[in-house]
């Protein structure tokens, strides 16, 4: 993309979790590709059918505010989509899990918000203490989806990204009026072919109530 100002959509995803889980790290990781010990912003292509959405992302972590659970409404205002982590290699950061979701019932902007659910530190396999059946099991019951990630090897990271993205999409893409979410710009809606081809453009005027 040309540059930051040039997108369709902005979607603002927030990484959420205890202390010490990998937020940051799994978030350098996905933007830098490196292993790395805050807001960072990425652009991105989104494609459903023969239509290419032009994303402009952002990722908030929670700059070790979990500690003082001091996160308001404030912060989670506007977020469309949460990557709600955990470590697998401690078994509190993931009974804390369900209290993460209540907070997100709570503060976000509807009750069933998108979240994709990390088990990260994958790769620390030998200090392993929540099986990824148990991870999983907690996460079908709860409706998430679930990976289970690293921050050091990468391994899934752009996965989970990409699934969140997806799911975001697909809740805005079934919703009668997209104007009334989080991220929607207040200008035409451009899509276009995989060639970079206008197929046609929407204004707020032609869509509806929200139905989301």
């Amino acid at each position: 993309m040309s540059s930051s100002t040039d997108y369709d959509y902005l979607l603002k995803f927030l990484l959420i979790g205890d202390s010490a889980v990998g937020k940051t790290c799994l978030l350098y990781q996905y933007t830098d590709g490196v292993f790395h010990q805050s807001a960072r912003f990425i652009s991105t292509l989104y494609t459903s059918g023969a239509r290419t959405h032009r994303l402009f992302l952002q990722l908030w972590d929670t700059a070790g505010q979990e500690r003082f659970r001091s996160l308001t409404t404030a912060f989670y205002r506007d977020a469309m989509g949460f990557l709600l982590i955990f470590d697998l290699t401690n078994e509190r950061s993931f009974l804390e899990v369900q209290n993460w979701i209540e907070q997100l019932k709570f503060h976000a902007y509807c009750e069933t918000p998108d979240i994709v659910l990390c088990g990260n530190k994958c790769d620390l396999d030998h200090m392993r203490v929540v099986s990824e059946s148990r991870a999983r099991q907690f996460a079908e019951r709860h409706g998430l989806s679930y990976l289970e990630t690293s921050a050091s090897t990468g391994q899934n990271v752009e996965k989970a990204v990409e699934m969140l993205v997806e799911r975001v999409m697909s809740r805005m893409e079934t919703a009668m009026d997209l104007t009334t979410l989080p991220g929607r710009r207040g200008k035409p809606r451009r899509f276009e072919d995989g060639n970079g081809h206008n197929i046609q453009t929407i204004s707020a005027q032609d869509t509806k109530t929200c139905s989301c």
